[in-house]
């Protein structure tokens, strides 16, 4: 004999238990230790291939060489060039991520177009006479984050973004003489270019925050004249 009505209260089930989120920061922290893993596992194919990815890089005012602009902050002129970008790479992408992962993912599509255009552009600079360069690594990505980190804060007004950007310029601030023709073989112009849209995506994904704040401003009254 089947009964209904009353009875005991339903026990709420699996599903309606709250679901706990994953921290900010460990979200951050295993998107760039896995970012930098794939550069790794390319960097280790390269190697086992005979270093043939290595000419998908950016070539400078060549149509051919524009495929590089996706491909160049992939690839690595071996372990060497790797490791000296790896520990900027995991130190910079992870504050990086602190300003929000859509942000993060904004201004590192910005810093790779923008960056990489500009050095198709202006990347034969300097060369010798007849010399044609191929840019890779990611370098220009990473003074690409340096200047995000360094003027976001000055653009959002916020306290701790502004901190976070004394702090970088402080310790990170010195390898901006990279931006600066120097030694022959490193690519100052992917420095430069990718310094430069650093900044300019600062300024565009810093655009709520300023907005906000130009109607925080009280409105002047017109002043009268006779």
């Amino acid at each position: 004999m089947g009964m209904t009505g009353g009875g005991y209260p339903a026990r709420p089930g699996p599903s309606s238990q709250p679901s706990r989120k994953r921290p900010p920061w460990v979200t951050g922290g295993l998107t760039i230790l896995t970012f930098v893993a794939l550069l790794y596992v390319i960097e280790a194919y390269d190697a086992v291939t005979g270093n043939q990815l290595d000419q998908n890089g950016i070539r400078p005012l060549d149509t051919d060489g524009l495929t590089g602009v996706l491909l160049a902050p992939l690839l690595h002129g071996g372990w060497e060039h790797l490791m000296a970008n790896t520990g900027p790479a995991l130190v910079l992408g992870f504050l990086m991520t602190l300003a929000g992962m859509s942000r993060f993912i904004f201004a590192t599509a910005i810093i790779w177009i923008l960056g990489g255009l500009g050095t198709w552009l202006i990347g034969d600079l300097g060369a010798p006479a007849g010399v044609s360069t191929v840019h890779i690594g990611a370098s220009g990505l990473i003074f690409g984050w340096l200047t995000f980190l360094i003027v976001f804060g000055f653009f959002t007004r916020k306290v701790w973004q502004i901190t976070v950007g004394i702090m970088v310029l402080l310790i990170y601030g010195s390898i901006l003489l990279g931006v600066l023709p120097g030694t022959f073989g490193v690519s100052w112009q992917g420095h430069l270019c990718g310094a430069i849209a650093g900044v300019i995506a600062a300024y565009v994904l810093s655009g709520p925050e300023r907005r906000a704040r130009a109607l925080r401003r009280p409105v002047q009254p017109p002043r009268l004249t006779r």
